[in-house]
């Protein structure tokens, strides 16, 4: 049986008055924007079937998303975006009149957010959003936890607790100085700030402590567990934490110094491990337990129908019938004729910066396997493999070489940029493309292999295997490892998958690209404030135990 994430909440859950409280700053609850979908609290908790579909299964009508701001990934202006656009992996080019948007794009290419930027403040809110709905999820099931056994109440409550988890981790990543709020019951005096580490070794215990009475099943394959977070899914991010431990314990990034991986100590089953040894720990399971495997192709990962990946670890599940979740960026990066000749609209967008160009290789003896994987480049073609002409009538053609942060006056205006190509277009979509039934990769295999290929080389071990595991399923040859080649194929094996950001902080690489084509002077990003991004100032305003960011 497949457990089936319905388009409409099974029941809608008032919080405004919490929300104001911690300072979320919703304007109306928009967890309450269809009456008629309700149905009465003794009916949502009349029995276990019920009280699980009305605890658990409603919260992952939140992973996912159709509106700006909402979901993990697969909407615009929200937390992809934030990891996406801030980075050296792609951007948005003002194109003639077409997406100045009031130069969010170009703020985030250039570093020059301000706690005003929207991307920050619908990230926090959809963020928070989630994590209240957890929070009044485990408090509606300790209060009908007599219509379950125990092991029912621990599973249910180690899954709402792992999902809140992991919002904190990106709100961790994100903003690192956060609320820390686990009930519903908070007043606003009550709310406060806790520090970077305290964050951290709070969504570590919390995923610790609950990814055990979890499901073992693995949550790609349709059935009752299906998009689900199982045990997989909080070991692979317990990977992520341990490997960004350094980054994430660090209380003051303005400085020169982080704290030291290989000296972290962290108790594990009994096992006391440095940062990378406990990444190394977690990579491990997925490998040897869950018997996680690279697929035999690159492109099979992000096919129509793709939720048999032998790879791929967690998704946000699409099906046009079935859900709203929408996948947006295809769509907003290719050219209108592109689109068009496809059978649906597109905006013109994001496309490659020309660091990534470099990394590929684009159009050397050297170029990467995984280029026309990933992009849209030179000649563009239709499903029956004839040429899509531009407005003019001329051949569409992108020149990647030819991007730069304002094209007015260029005359590749409309076709600068090599464009987003990673999943498979699914000929049956609609809504202009975006309702597919490719599921969204969240996490997948490949990137477990890095983790551990880096996380080997920074504790003085060998990570070769690993990494040139991944390279020779690419079809590239082996290549030796350090922090550069990894950092290097990270890039090519994960672009479009919104990890960017992340690892560039890692590398200690994070700033802007921007060179001044329209301004005079660059952000001074030389106490790295720009590793964290600004408390949304509305947020601020509302809960005056909040304090700003350093460096904004």
């Amino acid at each position: 049986m497949i457990t089936r994430i319905s388009r409409k909440p099974l029941i809608a859950l008032c919080i405004m008055h919490y929300a104001l409280l911690i300072s979320v700053a919703l304007t109306s609850c928009n967890l309450d924007e269809h009456p008629r979908d309700q149905i009465a609290e003794e009916e949502a908790f009349s029995n276990a079937d019920a009280l699980f579909r009305n605890t658990v299964a409603t919260l992952y009508n939140y992973i996912g998303g159709n509106d700006d701001g909402q979901g993990l990934q697969g909407t615009c202006r929200g937390i992809y975006d934030l990891q996406t656009f801030g980075s050296d992996e792609a951007m948005i080019p003002t194109r003639g009149n077409d997406w100045y948007d009031g130069e969010i794009w170009q703020d985030m290419y250039r570093h020059s957010w301000t706690p005003g930027h929207p991307m920050m403040k619908e990230s926090w809110l959809y963020l928070y959003k989630v994590i209240t709905l957890c929070n009044r999820s485990i408090e509606q099931l300790d209060a009908h936890s007599r219509l379950l056994n125990l092991a029912d109440l621990t599973s249910y409550k180690a899954e709402v607790r792992s999902i809140r988890a992991i919002c904190y981790w990106y709100l961790l990543d994100l903003f690192a100085r956060v609320p820390i709020i686990t009930s519903t019951d908070k007043s606003i005096n009550q709310i406060q700030q806790a520090e970077r580490s305290q964050v951290f070794d709070f969504v570590v215990s919390e995923l610790m402590e609950s990814w055990p009475h979890l499901s073992s099943e693995i949550s790609v394959h349709r059935g009752d567990f299906y998009a689900r977070v199982t045990q997989s899914v909080a070991i692979f991010v317990l990977a992520k934490l341990m490997l960004n431990a350094e980054v994430y314990a660090d209380d003051d990034w303005t400085d020169a110094g982080r704290p030291d991986g290989s000296k972290m100590q962290f108790d594990i089953d009994g096992q006391v491990m440095n940062a990378w040894e406990a990444t190394i720990y977690y990579c491990d399971i997925l490998d040897e337990e869950f018997r996680f495997r690279l697929a035999d192709t690159y492109r099979d990962n992000f096919a129509v129908h793709n939720d048999n990946s032998p790879e791929n670890i967690w998704i946000i599940p699409m099906d046009k019938d079935l859900y709203y979740n929408e996948m947006q960026y295809m769509y907003r990066s290719w050219h209108y004729r592109h689109a068009a000749a496809y059978g649906f609209s597109g905006e013109n967008g994001t496309c490659a910066t020309l660091k990534a160009l470099q990394v590929f290789d684009y159009g050397t003896d050297q170029q990467d396997a995984r280029f026309y994987d990933n992009y849209w480049a030179d000649e563009v073609y239709d499903y029956d493999g004839d040429l899509v002409l531009d407005r003019a009538g001329n051949p569409l053609r992108y020149y990647p070489w030819e991007v730069k942060l304002y094209l007015g006056g260029s005359p590749y205006v409309e076709s600068a940029g090599a464009r987003m190509k990673k999943y498979e277009v699914d000929k049956n979509g609609t809504k202009d493309g975006k309702l597919i039934d490719n599921d969204i990769v969240l996490f997948r295999f490949a990137d477990a292999l890095l983790m551990r290929a880096e996380a080997k080389l920074r504790n003085g071990m060998d990570g070769q295997a690993d990494f040139d595991a991944v390279r020779l399923r690419a079809g590239m040859s082996e290549r030796e490892i350090s922090l550069n080649t990894l950092l290097d194929e990270r890039l090519l094996e994960l672009c479009w998958e919104g990890w960017r950001r992340q690892d560039l902080i890692r590398f200690g690489q994070y700033e802007s690209l921007f060179e001044g084509d329209m301004y005079d002077e660059k952000v001074n990003e030389r106490d790295h404030h720009t590793t964290v991004f600004p408390i949304p100032g509305d947020i601020i305003t509302l809960n005056p135990n909040l304090t700003q960011n350093k460096g904004y």
